[in-house]
């Protein structure tokens, strides 16, 4: 996912928020924030994976073995397009899209709506 398409998402949460941008149907909004809370537990799964990646071993005991260790380590976790880091953009956008599902569902039906699990709550190592 590119760093656009991760800001338009973050924009369009700033709509939600100002009222500017809403989802009409209270029953696809909450249908769609089911999805997006699905699909942040399928992510958390990915990026326990992930974090398991770094430990990398069984090269053997060769100077070429440490650096193949080295690229795998990177490439799972800690460079700028790790698996981990992508995960974590990913986390990042279903989250703006939960909130701008919740934030339809209250302007519809004035009910504010939690998902049930992720959408307030920080996410595997983000913090």
């Amino acid at each position: 996912m590119s760093d656009s398409e991760v800001a338009q998402w973050q924009k369009f949460a700033e709509q939600a928020k100002s009222g500017e941008l809403y989802l009409d149907s209270e029953e696809a909004a909450r249908q769609c924030l089911d999805a997006c809370d699905k699909r942040i537990t399928e992510l958390d799964g990915l990026l326990r994976l992930a974090q398991q990646a770094q430990f990398v071993s069984g090269f053997g005991d060769f100077n070429m073995a440490n650096d193949l260790v080295k690229q795998f380590k990177g490439q799972a976790s800690g460079e700028a397009n790790s698996i981990d880091k992508i995960i974590l953009e990913h986390i990042e956008v279903v989250k703006d899209m939960g909130e701008i599902m919740a934030l339809s569902v209250k302007r519809i039906s004035g009910q504010d709506v939690i998902n049930t699990v992720h959408f307030n709550t920080n996410t595997g190592s983000m913090g």
